[in-house]
């Protein structure tokens, strides 16, 4: 289960992470309750900052994975893992001298989003010059093991800090937090990474990317699949603190209490993954139907311990449907693909929540309970649809695993456009 961690840089990197990925998941939850704050309790406001955070997706995420593809990742995620924590400082300091305002928040919020665009890809891709091929899918199952380990102690933490001392000093110790790592990174032994030579930078990289997801119509299942859960069935950041504040009438150790419990239930998810040895579609399949109909239940439950306890089994089928996807793409490919296929890989998980956003904070202004309900009933209408489309196909068995051949690119004629070359490459900050 845990054979990844076996490889010295994967486990000072892993080390790092969950530091961090602790920070991360308090400054999560007192950005959101600061939000709430700060706009009187406003759910469009916080849609609005949730829109501005991912906003950057639809703009960058792609580029990303073409500089990943381009350059060292270890670089790169040296200097990003720093911005990153420089905008945590920011606006922990903001809020402790007690200037911040709610303008302040949005901004940051976009800053941080441009900044987790470039290095989610970044990051994802570089996973496999870490463990190789053979620990990749057990390596993709402990970094959501460590994510939701990091969901379960983060925003418990921070539910109790926020009440006795506030949260600007949350975000001062998120901010502390990226020095973990960035010294796991720093400390790499680079002769250990299993590299590729660096794709040459030529025109059309981005767009040949595109045309090679577009041609894999299995690719092409699990994103359309990834894009519609994640935008309408995965905004437990927003519907939480919605349900927690303006349903059950809690403060934000209530709202820390759902957000640790939905987070017991993604890490038992989790351990689960990384015992499985590949990806199979039906698992896929199968976990977003259940995770549907399941969201659908917890958004029905008459107080906030049922919600919270139905919080757990909804868990297990999100890290089941998301590691599955996540491994299912990255073995899917090819070596010189991957940094361009994850940056779109990570569009489509991220790249709906500007729209989704909004549109469930607005919902939330309706109903306290209709984001969650609507958001799982969205999630098993189009399961259910893709699942129906799979069987007629005769594609539901498994999602092709072996290695292909890249062909080149080919221009509107059909006539080879020139060589990109060869690179390597292949999880907030984001759920993997």
């Amino acid at each position: 289960m845990f054979g990844s961690l076996g490889i010295y840089n994967y486990r000072l990197y892993a080390s790092g992470q969950i530091i961090s990925l602790v920070g991360v998941w308090m400054q999560r939850v007192a950005q959101d309750w600061l939000v709430l704050e700060l706009s009187n309790g406003s759910p469009m406001a916080l849609g609005i900052a949730a829109s501005l955070q991912f906003l950057p997706v639809l703009l960058l995420s792609m580029w990303g994975g073409v500089l990943a593809d381009r350059m060292d990742k270890r670089k790169l995620l040296l200097w990003l893992e720093s911005a990153l924590g420089i905008c945590a400082l920011a606006l922990g300091i903001l809020d402790v001298t007690g200037v911040v305002e709610l303008w302040h928040v949005y901004l940051l919020c976009l800053l941080l989003g441009a900044f987790s665009a470039v290095e989610t890809p970044v990051r994802q891709s570089f996973v496999v010059e870490m463990v190789g091929r053979d620990q990749l899918t057990n390596a993709v199952a402990i970094n959501s093991m460590m994510f939701n380990l990091a969901r379960i102690i983060g925003p418990a933490i921070a539910g109790v800090t926020i009440v006795a001392i506030g949260t600007g000093w949350v975000f001062l110790a998120n901010a502390i937090s990226f020095v973990g790592v960035v010294g796991g990174i720093w400390l790499m032994r680079t002769t250990q990474l299993q590299r590729s030579d660096p794709l040459p930078r030529e025109k059309g990289q981005l767009l040949s990317g595109l045309r090679y997801v577009k041609s894999r119509p299995d690719l092409m299942t699990v994103m359309l699949l990834v894009f519609f859960i994640a935008t309408f069935g995965m905004n437990f950041y927003m519907t939480l603190a919605i349900m927690a504040r303006n349903v059950f009438g809690g403060d934000a150790d209530a709202y820390g209490l759902l957000s640790t419990l939905i987070a017991v239930g993604t890490l038992a998810g989790a351990t689960l993954a990384a015992k499985r040895k590949t990806p199979k579609m039906t698992v896929f399949i199968g976990s977003g139907v259940i995770f549907g109909i399941l969201e659908i239940i917890s958004g029905m439950m008459p107080t906030m311990l049922l919600t919270g306890l139905m919080m757990i089994p909804v868990g297990v089928a999100m890290m089941t449907f998301n590691t599955t996807a996540n491994a299912t793409i990255q073995l899917a490919v090819e070596p010189e693909m991957r940094g361009r296929v994850m940056g779109i890989y990570m569009l489509v998980f991220l790249g709906g929540n500007p729209v989704g956003g909004p549109l469930m904070g607005w919902l939330g202004e309706i109903n306290g309970r209709a984001p969650i309900i609507i958001g799982g009933a969205v999630s098993t209408l189009v399961t259910i649809t893709a699942w129906i489309i799979l069987i007629k196909r005769g594609d539901i068995a498994k999602p092709r695993l072996k290695r292909r051949k890249h062909t080149p690119n080919r221009d509107a004629e059909g006539e080879p456009s020139s060589p990109e070359g060869k690179s390597g490459g292949v999880p907030s900050r984001v759920a993997p």
